[in-house]
């Protein structure tokens, strides 16, 4: 995309983390600035500071788990600013265990968020920009899900996540090149981070009282520590990560890392594949954390 100011972002997710940050770095650009979140009071915080940023922005509380939520989004931005420019399909949640661990309520609120989240987006926003395409050969728009590296790895003991990243990713690889069949205008990227200090470690805080948890099982206990420590040691920030997805904006570029050197494990996964190799050990370059992790999880009650 080589202009961006004056067009407009559709950002989800955006009272915090990558959102946030990308809301931040879109008003400095001079777009107009549409920011979702599930979170009222954070989300009312975070647009008056990107609105004092001198952006044009209109915020709802939106829960993309739900599609009337999204249609309405889609609506609201339509009426304001017309068909957007970029679309930052970001919001998601976090979950840990052992994958038969999980019940049926986390399923559903993982899936709900993380994978029809992205879906609902592409459903409502790519049909608008491509009308807006048709109309003016000098439109461009861009839509950026928000995947993990665990979409591209399978790590233990996080099952309901893997599968809904993995999700994100092929449906971002299928978006890429389903565009790619009706236009050259409207292209996509898909966002791969790392541990990243966000607050999705902190994601039990915004889940809904009608797919309640129920009390958390040694697995679930131990992914949450874990993970505790990870995202919060993490030393990429949200906002380095906002700035290479405005990158890959710019240079038309699929696939966005925060962390390239996990890519060598990514390799490693793929060669199993290829070569027909059981899955390789997570842990082969950290046996200590391995072992750490077993012994916890054989660990007598």
């Amino acid at each position: 995309m080589k202009t961006l100011k004056g067009r407009t972002a559709v950002i989800t997710g955006a009272a915090s983390g990558f959102g946030l940050e990308a809301a931040r770095i879109a008003a400095r650009e001079g777009m107009n600035v549409v920011m979702a979140d599930v979170q009222p009071d954070a989300l009312e915080l975070s647009a008056h500071e990107v609105r004092d940023l001198g952006a044009p922005v209109l915020a709802l509380r939106v829960d993309v788990s739900n599609a009337a939520d999204v249609d309405a989004l889609g609506a609201a931005t339509r009426e304001r600013f017309g068909a957007p420019h970029f679309v930052f399909n970001n919001a998601g949640v976090g979950a840990g265990g052992l994958i038969w661990e999980h019940s049926v309520h986390d399923w559903e609120w993982v899936i709900g968020v993380n994978l029809m989240g992205v879906a609902h987006g592409v459903r409502v926003f790519a049909p608008m920009m491509l009308e807006a395409a048709k109309a003016d050969p000098g439109y461009e728009g861009h839509i950026v899900n928000t995947a993990s590296m665990a979409g591209l790895l399978s790590p233990p003991n996080m099952g309901v996540y893997n599968v809904t990243k993995h999700a994100v990713v092929a449906l971002s690889e299928t978006l890429y090149q389903d565009l790619a069949l009706v236009t050259d205008q409207v292209t996509a990227s898909v966002l791969c981070p790392y541990f990243v200090p966000t607050g999705i470690h902190r994601s039990e805080r915004n889940r809904p009282t009608d797919r309640p948890s129920a009390p958390p099982t040694r697995s679930q206990m131990i992914a949450q520590a874990m993970s505790d420590k990870a995202v919060t040691s993490g030393k990429v920030t949200a906002a380095q990560v906002a700035q290479a997805v405005f990158d890959a904006l710019r240079a038309r570029r699929f696939y966005v890392y925060s962390h390239p050197h996990a890519l060598k494990s990514v390799r490693t996964r793929l060669e199993d594949i290829v070569q027909q190799r059981n899955p390789t050990d997570p842990f082969v370059d950290k046996p200590e954390l391995g072992a750490q992790l077993r012994a916890a999880l054989r660990a007598a009650d």
